[in-house]
C-alpha cells in the first residue's frame, strides 16, 4: 500500500470515530487581566553645553577683597573681550562695550564694579578649585647628552579645525588632526610622540634635562627654561594635539600605586622617579601633548592673549564661565588658609571643564609651586556680568 493511501484511511477512521463519540463541551477560556500600564523610562537628561543651560540666579554685590588688581587685570582683557565669541550664552561681545569704557579711566576699583556689573550665581556658585602656576626647570635651545628631552613646537601638519563654522551650537569648539591620504585623522598621541613620531622634522623648540618636569611643564602650559649661560628663556602654549588630558595621579591612585587622595604633583613626581621603568607607560596614559612658542616679554600668556596676574588670574572652562568675566572666588589654600579674593577668568586648561571649575594662577617660583601642587578644595564663584 502506498504510504499516502494508508494515511487518508487511517483519518477518515479516525473522523468516524469521534462522529459517534458526544464532544466534551468546551472549556471557558480564563479572563486574563491586560499587563499594567508602564510608563516608559525617562531619557536621561543631557549633561548641559554652556552656563545658559543652568539655574541663573541674582545676589547682592559682595565685598570685593583684591578689587584693585582684578580691575587691572579686566582692562588688560577688554580688547580681547570685545571681539571674543561667548561660548557660555551669558553675554555678547558688545555687552561688555560700557565696562570696558568705563574700565580705561576708573580709580575706585570697588565703586567701579558696584556701578557696571551685576552679581550671579551658576548652579548656586557651588565648584572645585584647583592652582597652576609658571615652573622654571633647566633647558637648553640645543640638544645635548644632558638636555635630551624636546620641548615641541607647533607642527605644521597639525590641522584645527574651528566647529563653529558648521553648527551653531559648536561654537568656540576645535577639532584637531591631520591629514592622511586626503583624510583627516586623529593626531599622533603622547606615546606615538615619545616613540619618535616628530623625530627628525626639526619641530624642536628647546630642550629640556628632566622627562618628569618637561610632562608637567606641558600640564601648566608655560614656562621659565634655566639656559646653560645663565639666561632664561619663556615659552608658552601654542597648541594641543587635540587628545583628552587623562589625569596621571587618577591613573596611579586606580593602579594602586598612590593612596586615594596622596596624588599631588610632588607624590607623582617622586613615584616616577622611583619607578623609571614604569615611567614612560604612565605618562604615555594622558595622551593630551602641548606644542609651544617662544615667548619675550611679560607673561606668561594665558587663552586671552595678554600676561597673567600672580592671585587675580583664573582658568575657567569658557562655556561657563565667560573669558574676561570678573569673579568673587570663596576656597581654601593648602593648610587650610581661607581665601576671598577678586579674580578675573583671563585663561583656559585642558583638565578645566564644567560650571564653576576653576584653576588659579599662583604664580612662578617655588612658593607658587608648592601651593599650586597641593591646591584642591571646593569653591564657590560669584561671577559679575555688566548690567
Amino acid at each position: 500500500m502506498h504510504w499516502r493511501q494508508g494515511l487518508a484511511t487511517g483519518a477518515l477512521l479516525l473522523v468516524a470515530a469521534c462522529a459517534q463519540r458526544p464532544m466534551p463541551p468546551l472549556a471557558t477560556p480564563p479572563v486574563v487581566a491586560p499587563p499594567p500600564a508602564t510608563t516608559p523610562p525617562a531619557e536621561p537628561a543631557p549633561p548641559p553645553k554652556r552656563a545658559a543651560d543652568l539655574p541663573l540666579a541674582d545676589v547682592a554685590m559682595p565685598e570685593l577683597p583684591g578689587a584693585a588688581a582684578a580691575l587691572s587685570a579686566f582692562r588688560a582683557s577688554c580688547p580681547a573681550l570685545l571681539r571674543r565669541d561667548d561660548r557660555s550664552g551669558l553675554a555678547s561681545p558688545g555687552a561688555w562695550a560700557n565696562a570696558c569704557a568705563a574700565a580705561a579711566t576708573a580709580t575706585d576699583a570697588a565703586g567701579f564694579f558696584r556701578d557696571n556689573f551685576r552679581a550671579v550665581t551658576i548652579a548656586a556658585g557651588s565648584g572645585f578649585a584647583t592652582g597652576y602656576y609658571e615652573p622654571e626647570l633647566a633647558g637648553s635651545r640645543a640638544a645635548a647628552p644632558e638636555f635630551a628631552v624636546p620641548l615641541y613646537r607647533k607642527p605644521p601638519d597639525l590641522v584645527e579645525v574651528d566647529l563653529g563654522r558648521f553648527a551653531a551650537d559648536l561654537k568656540g569648539r576645535k577639532l584637531r588632526g591631520r591629514l592622511e591620504a586626503g583624510t583627516l585623522v586623529p593626531y599622533w598621541t603622547r606615546g606615538e610622540i615619545m616613540a619618535g613620531a616628530l623625530t627628525g622634522r626639526g619641530l624642536e623648540l628647546a630642550w629640556a634635562a628632566d622627562p618628569y618636569e618637561a610632562f608637567f611643564l606641558e600640564i601648566q602650559g608655560s614656562g621659565r627654561l634655566r639656559l646653560p649661560d645663565g639666561g632664561i628663556m619663556r615659552i608658552g602654549y601654542d597648541s594641543q594635539n587635540g587628545r583628552d588630558y587623562v589625569a596621571i595621579g587618577r591613573v596611579l591612585i586606580e593602579r594602586g600605586a598612590l593612596p586615594k587622595g596622596g596624588a599631588t604633583m610632588d607624590t607623582i613626581l617622586a613615584w616616577l622617579r622611583t619607578h623609571p621603568a614604569e615611567a614612560p607607560a604612565i605618562l604615555a596614559a594622558n595622551p593630551s601633548a602641548v606644542f609651544f612658542r617662544e615667548i619675550t616679554g611679560a607673561g606668561p600668556i594665558g587663552a586671552m592673549g595678554v600676561a597673567l596676574t600672580p592671585g587675580t588670574s583664573v582658568a575657567a572652562d569658557p562655556a561657563f564661565l565667560p573669558l574676561g568675566a570678573p569673579l568673587l572666588v570663596t576656597t581654601t589654600l593648602p593648610g587650610g588658609v581661607p581665601l576671598v579674593q577678586a579674580m578675573v577668568a583671563q585663561d583656559t586648561g585642558g583638565a578645566i571643564k564644567g560650571a564653576n571649575r576653576i584653576d588659579l594662577f599662583r604664580g612662578a617660583g617655588a612658593a607658587a609651586r608648592a601651593e599650586a601642587g597641593a591646591l584642591a578644595a571646593a569653591a564657590t564663584v560669584v561671577l559679575l556680568l555688566p548690567k
